[in-house]
């Protein structure tokens, strides 16, 4: 059995995922809308496979529906 390393993003990564201002996402993961943990130096890291699931959901969402 063989475990899969977690990939953490950077804040300016998950921006570029999902197609919108690095200011959001910081704005996004302090409401609690993007799970996430705090480096000890404040930064945030987003895991791989949540953010990447989320913009496979915005992707294919029916028109109006908001993002987040």
């Amino acid at each position: 059995m063989t475990r899969e390393i977690e990939k953490w993003l950077t804040t300016s990564a998950v921006a570029m995922i999902l197609g919108v201002h690095d200011k959001t996402i910081t704005r996004w993961a302090n409401e609690g809308k993007l799970p996430c943990f705090r480096t000890l130096g404040g930064h945030h890291r987003f895991n791989e496979r949540e953010i990447k699931a989320l913009a496979a959901r915005i992707t294919h969402r029916p028109e109006g529906t908001p993002i987040v």
